[in-house]
């Protein structure tokens, strides 16, 4: 048994194989996965029930296991921010801006080859759906 937090042996295989402009989509229970995102990425299915695996929960978990150099979320037409995203803010980096993009422009980016991992989620709140850009490790400090 691992005693890392991360212990998915799919999703562990996808991140390990995945490098430095990577990308990994945590999406929402309303998300497109057959065709809104890349045919070639791996998928793994947490969407057992409506309401499971909650988008910041997966995301948390993620965080914790790779370094992120971007988050780029949908974003509505009109209207305020959705609230989800307050709850994505405390597993980025300090200061890390979560970069915009529309429904369709989101659909076009998790579309693109570099998207490694898609992680589908049985989240309920409306526009719950991150996509992460791998970023590099440093080398140890000596």
């Amino acid at each position: 048994m691992l005693k890392y937090g991360l212990t998915h042996p799919e999703i562990l295989t996808a991140l390990a194989t995945a490098g430095h402009g990577s990308q990994v989509l945590i999406a929402d229970g309303n998300y497109p996965f057959v065709t809104g995102a890349n045919p070639a990425a791996a998928r793994v299915y947490l969407n057992l029930t409506r309401g499971s695996a909650p988008v910041d929960e997966v995301l948390a978990i993620i965080a914790d296991a790779i370094v992120i150099e971007a988050a780029h979320v949908m974003v509505p037409d009109t209207g305020p921010e959705p609230p989800i995203f307050a709850a994505f803010r405390p597993s980025l980096p300090e200061g890390m801006e979560l970069q915009p993009l529309s429904r369709f422009a989101f659909y076009d980016a998790a579309r693109d080859p570099n998207v490694a991992l898609v992680i589908a989620t049985g989240e309920q709140r409306i526009y719950a759906n991150i996509l992460l850009t791998i970023g590099v490790v440093p080398p140890d400090q000596a």
